[in-house]
């Protein structure tokens, strides 16, 4: 069964080897040009994307809007996603050990900001990679991927593990 990554976790794409992902960084902040009207009455946070190349040559690499989705609360609702002040990888050649680095600035009902789910799915020279989630919440701490998870972190990805097999056995029944 797929599960989805912790927010903080890296995810490598098999059909191009060497490069990896990740989503990270999900904390409150203010966008830096100020907000958006149509975030009126909305918590404000961010989140970075990195792309890293870990291969043997360049790869020219896509991560746009329309190529990033955010879902907030238990009912998976869309969060705004301010497309002004967000910064995207376009056309950017990534060579091997650099990285680039979209940071995305969304917003949603405080109370809904518990669960926060991101998909991403890259285009890679002209090919679409698949699409990957990572789950996370604010105010929970993201350590190193190669630590041991902290108690936030293990919680949640206990949480989405069981709703995930929930659902499976759902449909199968």
């Amino acid at each position: 069964m797929y599960e989805p990554n912790v927010v903080g976790d890296w995810q490598d794409y098999d059909e191009h080897p060497g490069l990896r992902v990740r989503v990270h960084r999900l904390e409150p902040a203010d966008p830096p040009r100020g907000r958006d009207d149509a975030a009126e009455g909305l918590t404000y946070f961010r989140l970075r994307i990195v792309v890293e190349n870990r291969g043997e040559r360049p790869l020219g690499v896509h991560l746009e809007d329309g190529q990033i989705d955010v879902r907030i609360g238990p009912d998976g609702e869309s969060a705004f996603i301010d497309w002004r002040n967000s910064q995207f990888v376009e056309g950017f050649d990534v060579y091997p050990l650099r990285r680039a680095t979209a940071r995305i600035y969304a917003a949603g009902p405080e109370a809904l900001l518990g669960q926060i789910d991101v998909q991403v799915q890259l285009r890679v020279e002209e090919d679409w990679t698949g699409r990957r989630m990572w789950s996370g919440a604010l105010g929970l701490q993201e350590g190193p991927s190669s630590s041991l998870p902290g108690p936030g972190r293990e919680c949640l990805a206990l949480q989405v593990s069981n709703y995930l097999r929930d659902q499976a056995e759902e449909g199968t029944a």
